[in-house]
């Protein structure tokens, strides 16, 4: 069974950092594109970062480029986001999942793991 796990979440005053983590399994990881997504409350969830199977390309959505960075290591099938200089409009909850990389904007697995909370607060 596919399986994402996220952890890393956390209460971070702004202009702070957080690193956040995926585990994956149940699929052979190294061959999709992974991406994380976020969700505030009463909000869609939208496309946060994606990157590419060997890590060569990542895309960013407009308002967390320059500050958040995603990477990848599939020898563990993690993928990772670092969050850098945090702002009060990033607090959702932070979910990870397959894509394909045309289709990012929407998660592969239907089989989301249970996010991790990020809040951003003073």
């Amino acid at each position: 069974q596919v399986q994402l796990v996220e952890s890393g979440g956390g209460l971070v005053q702004p202009g702070g950092s957080l690193r956040l983590s995926c585990a994956a399994s149940g699929f052979t990881f190294s061959t999709f594109d992974m991406s994380w997504y976020r969700q505030a409350p009463g909000k869609e969830r939208e496309l946060v970062a994606a990157i590419t199977t060997a890590g060569g390309m990542t895309k960013y959505a407009d308002s967390v480029k320059g500050r958040f960075t995603i990477s990848r290591n599939n020898v563990f099938n993690t993928v990772a986001l670092q969050m850098n200089s945090l702002k009060p409009e990033d607090t959702a909850v932070y979910y990870c999942n397959a894509v394909l990389w045309r289709l990012s904007d929407k998660g592969l697995f239907d089989s989301w793991g249970q996010g991790t909370q990020v809040t951003v607060s003073s």
